[in-house]
């Protein structure tokens, strides 16, 4: 199976809040047809994050040419997992995303995991797929044993799958490529953004502390730091090579962009970053 492209709209947050279905129409006019929705309010809001009701959404996109593949919803530990599913069922989405949690031990992975197990099992009777996604803390180490590692031993590989980051696997010392390999068929989503040339260190843990607590103030001060981003096809991940892995393994359907943080107005951004990775793609 070929990647196709898709757009992570948090790549556009804040065009969104101003003008949100003038974004999407923006969005639209690039060349984007495949869309995962970034909900980080699931707690009041079961759907899209902005207030849109679902039959509302469904056309509006449908307008557009626009297809929802996949949505995060956050936090989906504190949310109604069958409102969120009634909403996904409505405006055509099979895939929901735990995209992101914080640990201090081997322990909370092992929680967690149970946790993904039952969210996995409720969307696998409704016909969907749940996903794990990472950032660079999941490559931090408990026993010797990477947390990512935990989730992927202690989750059932038929209810639970994995969106890999690969700008965050790079920073968290680990090979995007390789880890991807070792994924295998659990990945069927990619996340794409590019690390800035000349960022000094790569690997986030040559400046963290291996035992350090990592939680979203620290991440944020940490990892995060703006100039560290750039648009896929702008730094110096190895993309090409992604690619084709993927592309071998097979299973794999979406590369997304997800872009952090930019320089660049945020359509200029995600834009680029689309000429450049349709360009991969077509080679």
């Amino acid at each position: 199976m070929a990647l196709t492209l898709g757009l992570q709209v948090y790549s556009v947050r804040e065009s969104l809040q101003k003008d949100f279905w003038g974004t999407m129409e923006a969005v639209a006019k690039i060349g984007y047809r495949n869309i995962e929705l970034a909900n980080h309010h699931a707690e009041a809001d079961y759907g899209c994050g902005f207030g849109v009701p679902a039959a509302e959404f469904k056309r509006r996109m449908d307008g557009l040419g626009l297809k929802t593949v996949s949505s995060h919803v956050f936090p989906l530990e504190n949310t109604d997992l069958d409102k969120v599913i009634e909403y996904a069922k409505v405006i055509g989405n099979d895939n929901i995303v735990c995209p992101m949690y914080f640990y201090t031990s081997a322990a909370d992975a092992l929680e967690l995991a149970k946790r993904l197990n039952t969210w996995g099992a409720k969307l696998r009777k409704s016909g969907m797929r749940l996903f794990y996604h990472n950032h660079f803390h999941e490559f931090q180490k408990y026993g010797g044993k990477a947390v990512l590692d935990i989730l992927l031993e202690n989750t059932d590989p038929e209810l639970v799958d994995f969106e890999l980051d690969t700008f965050w696997a790079l920073r968290g010392g680990v090979d995007p490529v390789a880890y991807l390999k070792k994924l295998g068929k659990r990945c069927l989503l990619i996340h794409q953004k590019d690390l800035t040339k000349g960022t000094k260190p790569e690997n986030l843990f040559e400046r963290v502390k291996p035992d350090a607590k990592i939680d979203m103030e620290s991440f944020k001060k940490d990892g995060a730091r703006h100039e560290d981003f750039t648009e896929a096809g702008e730094g110096m991940m190895d993309i090409r090579g992604i690619i084709a892995a993927a592309n071998k393994i097979g299973t794999a359907k979406y590369i997304i962009i997800e872009q952090d943080y930019s320089s660049r107005g945020e359509i200029d951004s995600v834009a680029l970053s689309y000429k450049n990775i349709q360009k991969l793609l077509s080679r």
